[in-house]
């Protein structure tokens, strides 16, 4: 018999419905008192669940031991989120874990084909060997889908039971655990019960800091105080302003994919959602992991009050910003909140109009490092199209490439590094 009842920290999973109804079918399978039809119905809703979960994942292989693998490396539990990024400890959490792989391992041992020669069904050998002719994946990014397949089939050959923690410890360690260590990026959203909730985003832009032609000085900036952060050194908060299309968000999810694997995620935030911020902090600020807040395209005009929020999230609040949070920021205006000549001159109707103007600065100065992005000029624009246009290996003479572009420059929204990416983009749609 396989008692998953006895877990101890691999136990109140979010979907655990397969697990029991599956553990249920293989402890009754040669249970001649047991009713068949019952069981029948029981391994053909399993079958069903697994399935579809194939379809969401784009899974392949056998499906009831990537199903186990995934509520393994999705567990966030004492001894998981002790793993993450760390790798091997010690204490007695290790022979807690043990007892608990002890029975896991016995499910991944068990064959289930079994169960189908049993109900005189086939459909066991479809869900040992799943050819999935979808390979999209809703719920990872393909590279973590295809490590959790790797995992499936490396825990499926574990000898022992330290083997197959080793090979889990060493995931844990290599890519992290649960939602927050198996994606990159996060949104927020709330739930049925209106609690704020970190969502992963799925699908990211897989832009790199190379992408973008020009801008060293900024890069390199980025960079320094990025690496101080993943590395645990003190780091600011980043402003990166200046004009529009210029790559501030593509310099962004660079940082994110080049420090994703020394535990950078990132968290991008709106400003209907500055009020929940102190929620979120609260979600993550314990973990193993380097949290970037990022805020794009923010700007705030005369009537608009949520910058306030923000401030006491950045700064001046009585509880400390966690040592594992950054906030970063993109916008087109130096100092974020729209500011009129009145501000400067004093209105009659304020009495120290000076603290206004300085209400609205003291946002920008909470950012420690704040960098600028400017319109390239005609030569350095030029300088990015023929990069991109090696790039893509796009045939076409060195001087109508430059006529061209510039024509399409005049058309669309001037000299920037964002116009020179839609020029090529446009030549290769017409190629």
């Amino acid at each position: 018999m396989i008692n998953i009842e006895e877990c101890i920290l691999y136990r109140d999973f979010e979907q655990d419905d397969i697990l029991k109804q599956m553990t249920e079918s293989i402890n009754h399978y040669e249970d001649a008192t047991y009713d068949i039809h019952k069981r029948r119905e029981i391994f053909f809703a399993c079958a069903h669940g697994l399935v579809e979960m194939a379809g969401n994942s784009g899974f392949s292989g056998n499906l009831w031991h990537n199903y186990l693998t995934c509520l393994l490396v999705n567990k966030e539990n004492a001894f998981s989120t002790a793993c993450e990024i760390v790798g091997p400890v010690k204490g007695s959490i290790n022979e807690v874990a043990l007892h608990d792989f002890k029975i896991f391992k016995k499910l991944y041992d068990f064959d289930i084909n079994k169960i189908g020669e049993s109900l005189d069904s086939t459909q066991s050998g479809i869900i040992c060997n799943f050819e999935n002719i979808d390979e999209n994946c809703k719920m990872y990014n393909r590279r973590i889908r295809d490590r959790i397949c790797t995992l499936s089939i490396k825990l499926e050959q574990a000898q022992t039971v330290e083997e197959f923690r080793d090979d889990i410890v060493q995931f844990y360690k290599d890519f992290g655990v649960g939602k927050l260590g198996l994606h990159k990026a996060f949104r927020i959203d709330h739930d049925r019960n209106d609690q704020v909730e970190i969502v992963p985003i799925t699908n990211i832009a897989h832009v790199h800091l190379d992408d973008l032609v020009g801008y060293e000085i900024a890069k390199q900036k980025l960079i320094d105080n990025t690496e101080a952060f993943v590395e645990g050194r003190r780091a600011n908060n980043c402003l990166l302003f200046g004009d529009a299309g210029t790559g501030k968000s593509s310099s962004i999810k660079g940082i994110l994919n080049q420090y994703y694997d020394q535990g950078l995620r990132i968290i991008e935030v709106y400003k209907h959602q500055f009020q929940d911020l102190n929620e979120v902090i609260a979600q993550i600020k314990n973990r193993n992991y380097r949290f970037i807040i990022y805020m794009d395209d923010l700007s705030f005009e005369e009537f608009e009050i949520e910058y306030k929020y923000l401030k006491a999230v950045i700064e001046g609040g009585l509880e400390k910003k966690p040592d594992n949070v950054l906030i970063y920021a993109t916008s087109n205006r130096r100092h974020l909140i729209k500011e009129n000549f009145a501000d400067k001159e004093g209105r009659r109707d304020q009495l120290h109009a000076s603290d206004t103007v300085q209400e609205k600065l003291s946002l920008v100065a909470r950012f420690g490092v704040t960098i600028f992005f400017c319109s390239p000029s005609k030569k350095e624009f030029q300088n990015i199209v023929q990069t991109l246009a090696e790039r893509y290996q796009i045939q076409m003479p060195e001087e109508e490439l430059m006529m061209e572009a510039n024509k399409w420059e005049l058309a669309h929204g001037g000299l920037s590094g964002r116009t020179a990416q839609q020029f090529i983009d446009y030549l290769l749609g017409k190629k």
